[in-house]
């Protein structure tokens, strides 16, 4: 279980959109407040390990609220803004991270882990097959071969593969969680990125039998079935 506490601001009125459900079973502990005045007198007293401001479910921006935090808890605590659908993105609400509803509870996840501090004992390390990932360094072993260093982009793009084994992932999720766009007009980066994590894992790149194509729909990263293998933190 992860031990990061996370401050969630959300209208009461959030219901099914509440973000709270992703991130308890995440095993984050939530503390959640209704207003922005309600999150401030709380952090006058209880530093949270992070804050999402959901502004989309309140009748306002957020930004003056956010920013209140941040004078509050400083730089090192981050804070992700998330906006309704077509509002334009304020940065003077000095958060660390913007997001446009509507995004998959996978992308606020993603956006929560890289936001707070590398911990190996809680999740940082992620086994799947042969293969583990380090998240804090990033680097991975492979089995057969020797650790290999990787970029933050290319451990990012790993971490998607390793924690949804056997599962189609489309080229549009890719580009969502990893690179944090919706544009898919132009994808040779993400094809870049697929052919050099192909030469890390793979025992033969150009005949790849863990990270498959799969024709029209994505990519999967393939193990053997449970009993000879497992993907585990």
């Amino acid at each position: 279980m992860q031990e990061a506490v996370i401050l969630l601001v959300e209208a009461k009125r959030a219901g099914g959109d509440s973000m709270a459900p992703a991130l308890t079973k995440a095993g984050y502990e939530l503390k959640v407040v209704h207003t922005g005045t309600a999150a401030y007198d709380l952090v006058k007293d209880f530093v949270p390990d992070l804050v999402i401001f959901d502004a989309s479910s309140m009748r306002s921006s957020g930004s003056r609220s956010c920013r209140r935090l941040r004078r509050e808890l400083g730089e090192a605590i981050p804070i992700i803004h998330s906006r309704a659908l077509n509002e334009i993105e304020d940065s003077t609400a000095e958060a660390d991270i913007y997001l446009e509803h509507p995004f998959t509870a996978r992308k606020l996840l993603n956006r929560v882990r890289a936001l707070l501090p590398a911990d190996e004992v809680n999740g940082e390390v992620v086994r799947c097959g042969g293969i583990t990932l380090y998240l804090s360094k990033p680097s991975v072993e492979v089995i057969g071969k020797s650790e290999c260093r990787l970029t933050p982009k290319l451990a990012n793009l790993l971490e998607e593969f390793v924690r949804h084994p056997n599962e189609i992932i489309s080229r549009r999720q890719l580009m969502q969680n990893v690179w944090n766009t919706d544009y898919i007009g132009d994808t040779r980066t993400l094809d870049v990125h697929i052919r050099w994590m192909r030469e890390i894992i793979e025992v033969d790149p150009a005949k790849p039998k863990l990270l498959k194509t799969v024709r029209g729909k994505g990519y999967v990263f393939t193990v053997p079935p449970p009993e000879k293998a497992d993907c585990q933190e």
